[in-house]
């Protein structure tokens, strides 16, 4: 919602209120902390300071410093955003939301290649990661694995590893040898970043995720143990945590460790620990479970903030994330983050805040290539309106620090049984909190007897709220209210508390005042009235933007301003810290960073729609600018600096028509004449995959002759086809693996996996055998070529079927390729070859690219010569088995001071029976299956696609012939523009080799 000219006009204001400079930083706490820690401000945001930090926990909360901490992360992957320069936006817009922290997985196969192999450059450049992290001020829960789940290939673990000696996540010690060198190249960056030691923000590290083997069984503790001694002596210092461990990542609550330390440290709770000193760890969790007993904080490490979806969308109808941003709404995450504050959640990890993309052959067997997740911060790097409650709480938990140590209270039941209330209290302050949860579909509206509310409270259809009672708001306190608290600070001599709640809800708000005072609403949608030593005020949430009221005097010689927002004028509300104290911008998309220089306050960051701007700022600043520009303002009645006018909107993209299409056929390798001499004989007898070897026949499995990711060809030569009269393969991928077959250059058929349903969308691994017919006029003496090409899609993860067995540590060793030949009409002596990806680039890394033809000959490539394909136009009625390639070149010219979001659109008739794979500037960014679906639009992040240049787009298209192949419509879409935001010339190109 942008906010309207009369918001911003009719604030016109004459009283001067004092602004005055505040240090937000306490000093440095000494060496030791007592063993209860009270109620207190949070330690301040973190930064690579230089400076030693002791990180501790009791049972309410993470200790940072002595200080209380609510950790609010939200799950970013880099290496599905691979664009090092938009890194910074997506932790800029975690931070502007009210996360404090961000947790990151690092998967192995994303920076191993090869066996002893470790690449941290260019996309996988984790330093850099962890260093824009810092300059954010963000805490980061570290997750190197080795698994990771995460719905990437083989749950993160590198498809070498497939054919290596031992079994995976098992103390296997050939297996624990490959672990302690990733684990060491991974920990030489992580120690460096440490927040104990000054260098970094990395505050927690996980152990493994969802090993499969349950913490109490001696196997998997043995594995546990031997993951926590390797990072424990590569000098990781900071707590260390572990989930899964049973059926479905669940289990109970195990410690980790071993003698000595396992005793004094980590099933005691010694918050006294000194730096330098080994600190407690905070144990096993639950995948989405709590904390590991009485005696350490509740911890969720991995709550849903959506929910990965399959090809073809069984569970969302087959409309994609739009639908499961649908079902995992606003209202969703704010009664599950609150059901989690209320049962004694103060550690929070979001699993997604951000999904990004699952490009190349990354994602796991189970999803498609879009990961958007239905998050809070869409693919595109769009924030989407389910931010709110997220804002509103990251932002809450951050300035009301009762929240951080709370016991459960007496019970309290609502008049209408249909609201579920959570009870708990602050021992410190006594100040009552209580969690309202409505699971109904109607609105619900309740008293709520044995409280100090004594009026009605209204909480939305499967929604939540949290009300307060008896809070300290600045200088005043708060007797009740019917609207969330979202914010408590103090801008210069200003106390200013925020109220938020559902569009057009009647909010009352009740502040304790034994002397009546001064009460001005500064717009005309608040009422207020006062009687028997209470401010009662009553004000329609969202109803012209912000609403505003200033109290003065009474009790208090600070003014306090009362600010009442909806969840979307909640989203246009931006507290920011600064060394002079905090302040507090209303009006633009995001605020991303301000700073302080003599009295002038520069603000950066994004407008979409026009907008105005108010500031509220510390004591002294008189002047703004906004995106380096001068704002002109004046001071209102509200104490803030108020833009005379409005920022204009971002400026219109234009986005070109794709033609100049070229097209070359790209299967020569089905023709009985090609060369495949220079290809890997396919004769090995024996295998380390689960999947046994046919008796009596060679190995056929593509991982071990070293080719891991993407489509693989076979050729089997062999002598005589008289008498034959069918061929039979067996073969094996993941969802939505299929097979092609020729002989002689003659087609017989492909084979598809079935589309996956509810019960089969997470089965890893999927195996069939196709049989095809011989034409007779084949059947003839001679010497014959059987060409074959299996896409193999990607290495299961682990997951059984429906994920009712738990995870299966040696899942990922299921073979991959064909698996077996056979032959009716007789027995035959089969000479096989197979080819696979060509070695990857140092820039791409592995999981680029496949074994097609054309990406063996750099077809995909930027500067690839295509002058002699064929030109042609979309849409195309192709009907042959095979493939066919595309390529067309295309320029930007966005606006320098535009960041936009950009995707590539296809569609065709549902019924054509095709897939694509999609090449932009040599960069795979994904696969799309036309009648299966269900995405559409596949994200080009800026960087790999050069905003204001030229660009290179190839197209590989598999189609069975036994339908018309596309493709047809093939655009560019624009998926969202601010101005401001990352502009063009702030996005780094990302290096893409060509030819």
């Amino acid at each position: 919602m942008e906010l309207s000219r009369r918001t911003f006009t009719a604030l016109a204001g004459t009283a001067a209120l004092g602004l005055a400079l505040a240090g937000s930083s306490g000093a440095v706490p000494g060496p030791r902390v007592a063993r209860t820690v009270p109620t207190g401000p949070p330690p301040p945001a973190p930064s690579a300071d230089g400076k030693r930090h002791r990180v501790g926990f009791d049972r309410y909360s993470l200790l940072v410093d002595g200080r209380r901490l609510v950790l609010w992360s939200g799950e970013v992957h880099p290496f599905r955003l691979p664009s090092p320069s938009l890194w910074r936006d997506v932790l800029q817009k975690l931070r502007a939301h009210g996360h404090n922290a961000v947790t990151v997985h690092v998967p192995w196969n994303h920076h191993s290649p090869a066996p002893g192999r470790y690449d941290f450059t260019g996309v996988r450049d984790l330093d850099l990661f962890l260093r824009t992290a810092a300059e954010e001020r963000l805490y980061v829960v570290l997750r190197p694995g080795p698994g990771g789940a995460a719905d990437v290939d083989a749950g993160g673990l590198p498809g070498w590893l497939t054919v290596a000696e031992g079994t995976a996540r098992t103390a296997d010690p050939a297996y624990l040898r490959h672990l302690d060198e990733w684990l060491s190249a991974v920990d030489t960056i992580a120690v460096r970043h440490l927040f104990t030691r000054g260098g970094g923000t990395v505050l927690l590290y996980q152990l493994e995720d969802e090993s499969g083997v349950p913490a109490d069984d001696p196997a998997g503790r043995a594995h546990l143990t031997h993951l926590y001694e390797k990072v424990r002596a590569d000098r990781i210092d900071v707590p260390l945590f572990h989930t899964g461990g049973g059926p479905g990542g669940s289990g109970a609550p195990e410690l980790l460790g071993t003698g000595r330390e396992k005793g004094r440290l980590l099933h005691g709770v010694d918050v006294a620990t000194a730096p330098g000193e080994v600190p407690p760890d905070l144990g096993h969790f639950g995948e989405h479970g709590t904390g590991a007993g009485a005696r350490t904080p509740g911890f969720l490490a991995g709550a849903a903030g959506g929910a990965a979806d399959p090809w073809g969308g069984a569970p969302s109808g087959g409309k994609g994330y739009a639908q499961v941003r649908r079902t995992h709404d606003a209202a969703y995450e704010r009664r599950n983050r609150l059901t989690h504050l209320a049962n004694g959640i103060t550690a929070h990890t979001v699993r997604m805040a951000f999904g990004g993309t699952s490009w190349g052959w990354l994602p796991s067997p189970g999803v498609y290539t879009s990961y958007d997740y239905g998050a809070a911060i869409d693919e595109g790097r769009r924030p989407t309106p389910k931010l709110a409650p997220l804002h509103q709480l990251g932002h809450l938990v951050r300035t009301v620090p009762d929240l951080a140590r709370l016991d459960p209270a007496g019970e309290v039941r609502a008049a209408d049984e249909r609201v579920t209330v959570y009870h708990l209290a602050n021992p410190d302050t006594d100040a009552q909190v209580y969690v309202l949860r409505n699971d109904s579909a109607e609105q619900v509206t309740s008293m709520l007897p044995g409280t100090d509310v004594d009026v009605p409270v209204t909480v939305g259809a499967r929604d939540a709220k949290l009300l307060v009672t008896g809070l300290e708001l600045g200088r005043r306190k708060l007797a009740y209210s019917t609207a969330q608290p979202m914010l408590n600070t103090t801008v210069g001599r200003l106390d200013i508390a925020v109220f938020t709640g559902r569009h057009r809800e009647v909010a009352q708000v009740a502040l304790d005042c034994d002397v009546q005072p001064v009460t001005s609403r500064l717009d005309d949608e608040p009422a207020w009235a006062y009687d028997r030593g209470r401010l009662n005020v009553v004000v329609p949430l969202g109803v012209g933007g912000l609403s505003r009221v200033l109290v003065e005097g009474g009790d208090s010689e600070t003014p306090m301003l009362l600010l009442f927002t909806d969840d979307a004028t909640a989203l246009r509300l931006w507290p920011y810290e600064t060394p002079s104290g905090p302040l507090l911008v209303y009006g633009p998309a995001l605020l991303r960073s301000a700073a302080l220089r003599g009295s002038t306050v520069h603000l950066t960051g994004d407008v979409v729609g026009a907008t105005g701007l108010e500031v509220w700022a510390p004591r002294g600043i008189t002047t703004v600018t906004w995106n380096g520009r001068p704002v002109r303002t004046h001071l209102s009645r509200a104490g803030s600096l108020l833009m005379e006018g409005l920022l204009p909107a971002a400026p219109r993209v234009r986005l070109p028509a794709l033609d100049g299409w070229r097209r070359r056929d790209g299967n020569p390798e089905s023709e009985p004449d090609f060369d495949d001499s220079a290809w890997t004989a396919a004769d090995r007898t024996s295998s380390r995959s689960t999947t046994p070897v046919p008796e009596g026949r060679p190995v056929l499995f593509a991982d071990d002759y070293g080719f891991h990711y993407g489509d693989v060809w076979y050729r089997g030569r062999f002598e005589d086809a008289r008498g034959l009269e069918a061929v039979s393969l067996s073969y094996s991928t993941g969802t939505q693996g299929l097979l092609m077959a020729w002989l002689d250059g003659r087609p017989l058929g492909t084979h598809r996996m079935p589309v996956p349903d509810g019960d089969t969308a997470e089965r890893g691994t999927w195996t069939a055998t196709a049989t095809f017919e011989v034409p007779g006029k084949l059947r003839r003496r001679g010497r014959r070529v059987l060409s074959v090409l299996v896409r193999r899609m990607q290495h299961d993860g682990g997951r059984a079927d429906g994920g009712a067995e738990g995870v299966r540590p040696d899942a990922y060793r299921a073979a991959r390729g064909l698996l077996s030949a056979d032959f009716e009409g007789g027995s035959r002596d089969v000479d096989w070859r197979i080819r696979g990806a060509v070695e990857p680039d140092r820039v791409r890394g592995p999981l680029n690219n496949g074994g097609l033809h054309g990406e063996r000959k750099g077809w995909h490539l930027p500067g690839y010569d295509d002058r002699d394909w064929e030109a042609v136009e979309f849409p195309r009625e192709d009907r042959r088995q095979g493939v066919a390639w595309y390529r067309t070149d295309f320029r930007l010219d966005v606006d320098p001071g535009v960041d936009a979001s950009i995707g590539l659109t296809l569609e065709d008739d549902p019924e054509r029976a095709y897939r694509v794979q999609i090449f932009l500037n040599g960069w795979n960014m994904g696969q799309y299956i036309n009648d299966v679906g269900p995405q559409h639009t596949f994200v080009l992040p800026n960087g790999i696609l050069r905003t204001r240049g030229s660009n290179t787009l190839a197209l590989a298209v598999l189609s069975d012939g036994t339908t018309p192949a596309g493709p047809r419509d093939v655009r560019l879409t624009l998926l969202g523009a601010a101005e401001g935001g990352v502009p063009v010339e702030a996005v780094e190109a990302v290096d893409s080799p060509g030819r």
